[in-house]
């Protein structure tokens, strides 16, 4: 979004983005089309709150909506707290990825930048070479790009159509500052066809002579090779209901659940000894003296720490 533009051209491209007319919005927000006219054109000034009403009814994102208020000469209506400080929407999100376990959640904002992981998706980041881990780290970066895990992503065509289609979606929802250029970054990683890493197949995975295990056709899973086996993944999205907080509204939790009883028993045998999640307001306790993480993504600044002296790696927000 470029700075310094007038609030009543941030409505009107709001409206559009949202395909509905200057008659549907009015009507809709209890207003006069005229005036909604007059605010688009710059001849009338938004109150507070009818800047709240029609981003209200246009479904505008927080972080917006507090762009609006700044174009009109207001301050922002809606603060913007870390994760560490969200109080009990903050002790939510840790509740459920550790209540997860042993199937892998993390919790991601709107740039799909990792704020926290359960143990078990922070297993998924061994391996990934230390320019991926580089804070903020990114999931979609780190998933896709053919260093990461797109290696060992038995459905890969499948899978990167799937996210690129998804984070369309998302950006024309959000028009979050980043989705474009991550999107254009994602549309350039080369994909193999569909099968073992770095083999053939023809990607559909249900018997078809691709060497992957047949599962129902409910979803499509996410298919990923491990030393131990191959696991088979559906996913669930979660977002906070009528956040007021800018980082609890981009705040998903992106949970993962086994397709096929293989895959259950697989995560389960390789779920790590149980050790107290930390507290999910304060930092994690520190690694014992003289006992450094060996993992990549586990280097200071990657966003993920140990639980305790020598328990497993839990990632956390700065």
């Amino acid at each position: 979004m470029v700075d310094d533009e007038p609030v009543g051209m941030l409505v009107r491209r709001w409206r559009e983005r949202r395909h509905r007319s200057q008659l549907d919005v009015a009507v809709a927000a209890n207003l006069s089309t005229r005036h909604l006219s007059c605010i688009e054109t710059g001849r009338a000034r938004p109150s507070r709150t009818m800047i709240e009403r029609l981003c209200d009814e246009l479904e505008v994102p927080l972080r917006e909506r507090n762009a609006l208020h700044l174009a009109a000469g207001f301050a922002p209506a809606h603060p913007e707290r870390p994760l560490a400080g969200l109080g009990a929407a903050g002790d939510a999100v840790h509740a459920v990825l550790s209540g997860h376990e042993p199937n892998p959640a993390m919790a991601v904002n709107v740039r799909w930048e990792l704020l926290a992981a359960n143990r078990a998706a922070a297993a998924f980041l061994e391996g990934l070479p230390p320019a991926l881990c580089t804070p903020p780290l990114n999931v979609l970066r780190a998933t896709l790009h053919p260093d990461g895990l797109a290696r060992r992503i038995l459905n890969r065509a499948q899978w990167h159509a799937h996210v690129l289609r998804r984070v369309r979606r998302q950006l024309a929802r959000t028009g979050a500052a980043g989705l474009a250029d991550l999107l254009a970054e994602l549309e350039s990683y080369p994909v193999a066809e569909d099968g073992a890493p770095g083999g053939t197949g023809n990607g559909a995975g249900m018997g078809d002579g691709s060497g992957m295990r047949p599962v129902n056709d409910l979803a499509m899973p996410l298919r990923l090779a491990t030393g131990q086996g191959e696991l088979a993944l559906l996913y669930t999205t979660t977002v906070f209901g009528s956040p007021r907080d800018v980082t609890l509204d981009e705040i998903a939790l992106e949970t993962f659940f086994p397709a096929d009883a293989a895959t259950a028993e697989l995560l389960r045998s390789l779920s790590p000894a149980t050790s107290p999640v930390p507290p999910p307001a304060t930092p994690p306790a520190p690694a014992a003296a003289g006992v450094p993480c060996p993992r990549p993504c586990c280097a200071p600044g990657t966003g993920v720490s140990h639980a305790g002296g020598d328990g497993p790696p839990v990632a956390v927000s700065p």
